[in-house]
């Protein structure tokens, strides 16, 4: 009796599959692991939304600053900044070294993934989080009065996308070299001085002079400003841009050498 299957079509056919298929499967496992854990919503969603709808609404920010701007189309730019450095940063940092405490990457890396894709997956990851943070974000500050600059809307995408990159390389260079518990408290502290003095919450224009130009090159003032130009004037602004796209590349070469398994 002959087969109604064409011959071949149960062939065992060994090997890995696309790096497309696995780039896009390990960044939703790892989006999916950012999204349901507690402590990063709270990181990378909860606080933001708080310091958004409270700065907004509270006469708290220094009138010197806001100049003719309204407080939530000032501050919607910075904390779209503050959500990514939360999430590529912070939280990127956090759980790299905790994967790497717990074995996780040894066990991945023994798998067909090209080390490269293991990175390549947590930056996607990032990108899609950083997404849904700046939508819900922006629907937020849209009912509390937000009203950007179309003009600048594309060029705020590119930041975020730049900011994303440079915030996620260093999360990697921290997560990826240190043990898990100095990487939970230094990456919280960091955090902590750059919403403070990093020129989130205080541009460098408030600040004294020399202060204000070593604020500007860091990548938290960089991208606050780089988005409040792009949302509040409408402008690509390409200095805060370089800025980022150097502490992406050096970052990055940097994460590549230092980075640990284990």
């Amino acid at each position: 009796m002959s087969s109604p299957f064409p011959a071949g079509t149960f062939t065992p056919a060994p090997g890995r599959g696309s790096l497309g298929r696995m780039l896009r499967t390990h960044a939703r496992v790892e989006a999916a692991l950012t999204l349901r854990h507690g402590e990063q919503l709270l990181l990378t969603l909860i606080i933001p939304l708080a310091l958004l709808i409270g700065l907004s609404l509270l006469d708290i920010l220094p009138a010197s600053q806001l100049g003719s701007t309204s407080k939530v189309d000032w501050m919607t730019p910075r904390i779209l900044a503050l959500a990514v450095m939360s999430s590529a940063f912070t939280g990127q940092a956090i759980a790299l070294g905790f994967d790497r405490r717990y074995g996780v990457l040894k066990r991945l890396s023994a798998t067909a993934l090209p080390r490269w894709l293991l990175v390549a997956g947590r930056v996607v990851a990032a990108l899609v989080v950083v997404a849904l943070q700046s939508v819900v974000l922006g629907v937020v500050a849209a009912f509390l009065g937000w009203s950007p600059s179309a003009a600048g809307i594309g060029s705020a995408i590119v930041l975020l996308v730049l900011g994303t990159l440079a915030f996620g390389a260093l999360g990697v260079l921290l997560g990826g070299a240190l043990r898990a518990e100095a990487v939970l408290a230094l990456a919280n502290i960091v955090w902590f001085v750059l919403l403070l003095a990093g020129g989130i919450l205080l541009a460098p224009s408030a600040l004294p002079s020399g202060v204000g130009v070593v604020v500007s090159l860091l990548p938290s003032g960089a991208l606050a400003e780089g988005m409040r130009a792009a949302l509040v004037d409408g402008q690509f602004p390409v200095g805060p841009a370089a800025v980022l796209v150097v502490w992406a590349a050096v970052a990055g070469v940097l994460a590549t050498r230092t980075t640990k398994l284990t």
